[in-house]
């Protein structure tokens, strides 16, 4: 693999075996008594201990916080900074998945707030609120490749008491470093490789489809999605593939990178499904990809064919969903959200939720209740 140091949109450091430079992004940072926040699965492998030892072995004192849930909670925020205030941490080491990103992103946040979180939901110009000097350095070290947190300035977090994911944000939660070691990401499950691998297919392709102009950031979306086709079948289908491990670590984090354009109705559809039934988020995502593209068609058609050109497919739209639905299918993709455990009892609660989703307002045709009632109908019955 190559190996780089990247200043967009922020310091990446990319590269097998940069795990090592660890107690250096944090000294680069600023932080002394880092916090590691991570999940319980994550907290006693070795790939953990080892980050612990190299910021110890840098003359740093690190402490860990591993509650965080695969939809992390505000109860999660809410217990990890009792523990980073408690132990006088001046900084964050988010490390894991986008749930342990997005959970160690907002709690290095909210240290020097004194507003509720909810205070700064990414509505308008609510970010405005909150202290700048407050907000404690993140060193954000991804162990999948998917949702692209660790070059994002939000988090999302599960409001408990209405079952809704809410995004927190601030132009100042973006990490101040970030390590991409594809080492780090060779155990993970061929199941959670092709979901968060799908997540990254999905930010790419709503950031490209999204009507808002930001032409850096579609270029960006088209070369992601260039790297999820040639590289997560291999990432699949051999968790040892560095190769494959390190361009969808790039996929991931272009992904992010270039939804700043904007998201649409994946999204919008996917978040209520995640908040209610704590499905996995990316694959929620890859389930919805279809029957989003279809309601989309007359507006994205001319995208398509140039995208379809790029990724050197046939037949325009018809052949992006055709690329799209063998992916899945190589992938083990369920091709239902009755295979999730969603049923149509709570199809009115999810709409009422989607329509209203910060997402829903980036999708190229307005998504209505109707609208969305149907996506949940088709994608339980399986038409697309």
């Amino acid at each position: 693999m190559t190996t780089a140091n990247w200043s967009y949109p922020t310091a990446i450091r990319f590269g097998a075996g940069r795990i090592s430079e660890l107690g250096q992004a944090c000294i680069a940072a600023g932080i002394s008594r880092p916090l590691l926040v991570t999940d319980p699965g994550l907290a006693g492998l070795p790939m953990t201990q080892n980050a612990l030892a190299i910021l110890r072995a840098s003359g740093l004192e690190p402490a860990v916080f591993s509650e965080v849930q695969a939809n992390p909670t505000d109860a999660n925020v809410t217990a990890g900074l009792a523990v980073m205030r408690e132990g006088g941490h001046d900084g964050v080491v988010a490390f894991g998945g986008g749930s342990g990103l997005d959970c160690g992103k907002v709690i290095a946040f909210m240290r020097g707030q004194s507003r509720p979180m909810w205070d700064f939901e990414d509505i308008g110009d609510w970010w405005t609120r909150a202290d700048p000097d407050g907000i404690a350095p993140v060193v954000a070290v991804p162990t999948t490749a998917g949702t692209g947190s660790e070059v994002g300035r939000a988090g999302v977090i599960t409001n408990v008491a209405s079952h809704t994911k809410k995004v927190i944000f601030h132009p100042k939660m973006m990490p101040a470093q970030v390590i991409c070691d594809p080492e780090l990401t060779v155990g993970l499950p061929p199941a959670l490789t092709a979901g968060t691998g799908m997540d990254a297919l999905a930010h790419c392709l709503e950031a490209f489809c999204a009507p808002s102009y930001h032409p850096m950031a579609e270029g960006i979306a088209l070369e992601g999605m260039r790297l999820v086709k040639e590289y997560l079948p291999r990432a699949y289908a051999d968790g040892t593939d560095l190769e494959a491990r390190g361009q969808m670590l790039s996929a991931a984090a272009m992904g992010a990178t270039a939804f700043q354009k904007g998201l649409g109705a994946i999204h919008a559809l996917s978040h209520p499904v995640g908040a209610i039934y704590n499905t996995h988020h990316g694959l929620t995502n890859a389930v919805f990809m279809p029957y989003v593209l279809e309601f989309n068609r007359a507006e994205i058609a001319d995208k398509m064919v140039r995208l379809a050109g790029f990724l050197g497919l046939e037949g325009g739209y018809d052949g992006v969903l055709g690329f799209v639905l063998d992916l899945r299918a190589q992938l083990a993709i369920p091709d239902t959200i009755a295979e999730l455990g969603v049923d149509a009892s709570r199809f009115d609660e999810l709409a009422a939720m989607a329509i209203v989703d910060p997402t829903a307002g980036g999708n190229p045709r307005k998504l209505g209740h109707g609208d969305a009632l149907a996506l949940y109908q088709a994608a339980l019955s399986g038409r697309h």
